[in-house]
């Protein structure tokens, strides 16, 4: 099967220790037009995903040695690569660790391949979908945005963001003065319908409003209409 349209042939690195389970894996997603490298550790692992080679990273929680987690927040010290964390069927606290460090998406072991792979094609495709033609995007004297280059900056200083959070921010900016709701940004954004006891749009929020609060000084806010959803206030 060929890739959406709009997406291209994608290199993916899988990190996992299961030797078995990698190969299945990887003979699936060349199925579904997916290029993958694999490694069997984390610390091999976190090396190759900040190289910049590849777009995307599956990571495995539990590995000997350096632990997913470890691996994650080590890719997070220099890289932006969008991670999807493959955790133990129930474990919400890994989940929740994972995303509070700066990954993209989890899905819970065991899996259907079919909707890993729609999860990979969520977060290409929203990387895709950036319009290459928009240049510098200011939305007031101190913020600017460009969703070419994926890039923001407070006063000219640029401050980093995971590919999750940008595309937060980017919404947040188009909602204006209007409430962003959670199942929107879970719907658009992580590519699923939003759960009674999912956490993953919160934790991005999160991550996102602590950064924002840094690189401005606390003038760049998120403000939360309780139930509903999330707005950006400058001031």
């Amino acid at each position: 099967m060929l890739p959406e349209a709009g997406l291209r042939m994608t290199d993916i690195l899988l990190i996992d220790d299961d030797s078995e389970l990698s190969a299945m894996l990887t003979e699936y997603l060349a199925g579904e037009g997916f290029e993958t490298t694999t490694m069997a550790n984390g610390q091999d692992g976190a090396i190759a995903a900040a190289s910049g080679r590849y777009k995307v990273v599956i990571l495995d929680v539990m590995m000997p040695g350096m632990t997913g987690i470890e691996a994650l927040r080590k890719i997070r010290q220099t890289s932006s690569v969008p991670v999807v964390m493959l955790t133990a069927k129930g474990s919400d606290i890994d989940r929740v660790v994972g995303l509070e460090m700066g990954a993209d998406d989890y899905i819970a072991k065991p899996y259907y391949p079919r909707e890993l792979v729609a999860r990979l094609r969520a977060v290409l495709r929203r990387q895709a979908q950036d319009a290459p033609d928009e240049a510098k995007q200011s939305h007031s004297d101190e913020l600017t945005f460009s969703k070419a280059r994926r890039e923001a900056s407070w006063a000219g200083v640029p401050f980093e963001l995971t590919a999750t959070e940008f595309n937060m921010l980017d919404a947040l900016l188009q909602g204006g003065d209007s409430v962003t709701t959670k199942d929107d940004l879970s719907r658009t954004l992580l590519g699923r319908v939003r759960e009674v006891y999912d956490r993953g749009v919160d934790v991005h929020i999160s991550n996102l409003r602590r950064k924002l609060a840094t690189a401005s000084g606390g003038k760049l806010e998120i403000e939360t209409i309780r139930g509903i959803g999330y707005r950006l206030k400058q001031g």
